[in-house]
């Protein structure tokens, strides 16, 4: 007789960063954010993909702006929301009026998926319409929504999905 058993993976572990580990992360995201300041954000897609990884992370998720000038510098990055281990509420008014308020003439939307897949879900898919749709009534540019996970990212616009 044989036994059917059910082997799991092995469940990742949060990352817990030392005192020592955290200030290098800080010191980390304040030259990316130098960087970003000083550069167009989408000269390099890379430089935005690793500032998102860096940011944008932790074990709830978060929605993340980034609002961008006319020459795609970053004007400023905003935490819109901060939501649950599996969702975040997003509102595109939020989003917008923010836009308004900073004269910003483009925008990347990111969130983390804290599980680790960033893979969109289907209401991903259906909050980025939204906001698209939003975004064009009043001729703003949404460049991408990206999302992190552990160790990589998904950019919705490479995708297709945007």
């Amino acid at each position: 007789m044989t036994r059917n058993t059910r082997t799991s993976a092995i469940e990742p572990q949060p990352l817990r960063f030392s005192a020592q580990e955290q200030a290098v992360v800080y010191e980390a995201r304040q030259i990316l954010l130098r960087h970003l300041n000083q550069n167009p954000v989408l000269s390099s897609w890379q430089a935005v993909l690793d500032y998102c990884a860096l940011t944008i992370r932790g074990d709830v998720e978060c929605f993340h702006v980034l609002y961008l000038d006319r020459r795609n510098r970053l004007i400023s990055d905003e935490c819109l929301a901060i939501g649950t281990v599996d969702h975040v509420p997003v509102y595109p008014r939020e989003v917008l009026r923010r836009c308004l308020a900073l004269n910003a003439s483009a925008l990347i939307i990111v969130h983390n998926h804290p599980a680790g897949d960033p893979e969109p879900s289907a209401a991903d898919l259906a909050m980025t319409k939204e906001i698209r749709n939003a975004c064009a009534s009043l001729g703003v540019i949404l460049h991408d929504h990206i999302i992190t996970g552990a160790g990589r990212e998904t950019s919705l616009r490479a995708r297709g999905d945007l």
